[in-house]
């Protein structure tokens, strides 16, 4: 794994290129050396080498520049990773007693766009963040108790979800037309 990255690495480093291509540079690696090849690849791009790496990993994307999103071999988004979170509409975070049930129950409440659990906590892609309150006041009137309730900034991966979703959504929309 690691020790055939590595090897990779330097055989696409050694003659000092301007500009390097790096396809999934860490898959398979493990957790520290993931870390180290990317304090090195930040390296190299402070040196003025531009780098372009593909990656799955939704945290290594985080610290890019510009990032593309592909799905289905499309280019779905193009921007730099402030600009992506902002574009995403509101998302809630919910602890709760019940987020199986508030799940449910969110999922066909207006104004919300997806609902989907994330380990204990549940997330609402809404269409406006003022949704909350008439939101918590339902659930809780179903007999959800509600711990906290807050919208929160989305990470890359949530836009990348909601963004497939959107296009998903579209092609079903499309199909019945």
């Amino acid at each position: 794994g690691a020790w055939r990255q590595r090897l990779a690495l330097a055989c696409a480093i050694v003659h000092e290129p301007p500009m390097l291509f790096l396809d999934e540079p860490t898959a398979g690696v493990d957790p520290i050396s993931r870390r180290e090849f990317w304090n090195l690849i930040y390296e190299l791009a402070s040196q003025d080498v531009s780098v372009l790496a593909t990656t799955h990993y939704m945290d290594e994307a985080e610290f890019c520049n510009i990032i593309g999103m592909m799905y289905g071999g499309r280019l779905i988004a193009l921007s730099d990773v402030d600009t992506l979170k902002a574009s995403m509409k509101g998302l809630l975070e919910i602890d709760c007693d019940a987020p199986d049930r508030a799940e449910a129950l969110a999922s066909v409440f207006p104004g919300v766009i997806d609902a989907a659990l994330h380990g204990i906590l549940l997330h609402l892609t809404v269409d406006d963040p003022q949704r909350k309150e008439p939101l918590v006041d339902m659930l809780a009137r179903e007999g959800i108790h509600i711990w906290r309730a807050e919208s929160v900034q989305p990470s890359l991966e949530d836009v990348f979800v909601s963004l497939v979703e959107a296009q998903y959504r579209a092609q079903i929309r499309e199909a019945i037309e």
